[in-house]
Parts: C-alpha cells; structure tokens; sequence
C-alpha cells in the first residue's frame, strides 16, 4: 500500500487535497492530531501560540522527525487496509525517516499557493485563524526552524493551487490516477 504526504506551507490547501484524497479512499491521517491531544491533554487553549510551543516541545524530546516517529503506528495501522494520506509532514527529517522506512511507496504531494493567496485564506478561515502575523511569523519558522522547503522541493508531484476547488479536485484526481497506474 501506499504512503502519500501532502506538504506545502500553511494556508496552501494541504487539509483539502488530504480530504480528497481521502475521499478517493486512502486514509487520511493528519499530523497535527498529535499536537492538538498534546494541548487538550495540557488543558491549554488550541490557538496558534500554544500549537507552536507544544510543536517545539515535541520535536525537542523526538527529534525533528518527531511527527513521522509518533504517528508510525498509526500510519502502519492504517496501512493494512489501505492506500494513506498524511496530512501535514513538516521537516526533511520527516520526510528523510519516512521515505527510508516505506522506500518505493512514499510518495509526496506538494500543494503551492503564492503568500497571498495563502494569508488571505488564513485570515478568513473559520478554524484555525490565522492574523496575517501570525501567518507570517509561521511562515518564517517553518522554513528556518523546520526546513519545510526540503519536502516541498524534493515532491514527486506539485499541485498549484491558486484557483478554484474545481480546478483543485481535477489536480488531485490527475494526480491519484498517477499514483495509481493511470497515465
């Protein structure tokens, strides 16, 4: 079965490629999940400061591939009865460990959206606001502290996402019946 990682910068429609790649039977699995038990089991408010600082934590104690490491089971779990989607991957070393642990089925997806485009779905969103400084300053960690651009540049397939959800699902699809052994 395969393994596919969706990645890009916040904003960019990760989350919604996922969903329609879950819609097309994989099974989505979101990084982030981890990081929102982590604040829930904390009693802190889920807000943009609290995530980064639970991330920080997290990758402090596991390394930065500390995202691939705990969702492992989860990804193999789900992996026995389907193709998966992750949701989320944010480093290299994420994808370094990923991509040495499934070999030949790892596969990356990289969504793009140009900053604004990005900022403005970010300040208009319904969950997960974020202000246009905070979507900036989150910009700016994930590429110095994370080094999100590795996956980003390293993706086996880049999907543009700068129009509409139509033109976003046709994206998705063309690339899913490449996955899958269509053209």
């Amino acid at each position: 079965m395969k393994v596919v990682s969706v990645v890009g910068m916040t904003g960019a429609g990760k989350s919604e490629v996922a969903r329609l790649f879950e819609e097309n039977g994989f099974i989505r699995i979101r990084f982030g999940d981890i990081t929102d038990e982590e604040i829930s089991k904390r009693g802190l408010e889920l807000n943009e400061e609290n995530e980064r600082h639970i991330r920080e934590l997290l990758r402090k104690e596991y390394g930065m591939s500390a995202y691939a490491i705990l969702n492992l089971s989860r990804i193999d779990l789900a992996r026995k009865q389907s193709d998966v989607v992750i949701d989320g991957l944010y480093s290299w070393e994420e994808y370094t460990f990923l991509k040495t642990y499934y070999g030949e089925d790892f596969y990356v997806v990289a969504v793009w959206a140009s900053p604004k485009t990005r900022y403005a779905r970010l300040t208009g969103r319904s969950n997960r606001r974020l202000t246009l400084e905070e979507a900036a300053n989150r910009d700016r960690a994930e590429v110095e502290n994370v080094d999100k651009g590795g996956p980003i540049a390293m993706a086996d397939f880049t999907i543009i996402n700068e129009s509409s959800l139509k033109e976003l699902k046709k994206e998705v699809k063309g690339v899913i019946s490449r996955l899958r052994g269509g053209d």
